[in-house]
């Protein structure tokens, strides 16, 4: 059984901030299993951003997971990506958004392997 989102989100600021990163949540989604999208700021007018993995990254080794892919393999401008942002809201209304800032890029998320 997957752990909920709103206390992944929880344990994951948490997480960013003993590691002296600034996160917050920017859009509150559904509190059991809303898929959660997560914006790294670079501060220098670009983001990563990065998504839930698609279903086949996951095995039964593993089900409880959460698994992260980048959207693009370079940094993006911010535009962009709230552009996505905005997209990914319209398609799911019960995302969650988290934004953090980091210079360094750090995200401290487990990326799916491809």
């Amino acid at each position: 059984m997957r752990l909920k989102s709103n206390i992944w989100v929880s344990a994951y600021l948490r997480r960013c901030q003993t590691e002296g990163v600034f996160g917050a949540v920017r859009h509150r989604g559904a509190e059991e299993a809303g898929a959660v999208f997560v914006k790294v700021s670079l501060l220098d007018g670009n983001a990563m951003l990065y998504m839930p993995a698609p279903q086949t990254s996951y095995d039964d080794g593993r089900p409880v997971d959460r698994f992260f892919v980048p959207a693009a393999p370079q940094p993006m401008p911010e535009s962009a990506v709230e552009e996505r942002l905005t997209k990914e809201l319209r398609f799911d209304p019960d995302a969650w958004i988290v934004e953090t800032e980091d210079r360094a890029g750090r995200h401290f998320l487990e990326l799916a392997k491809t």
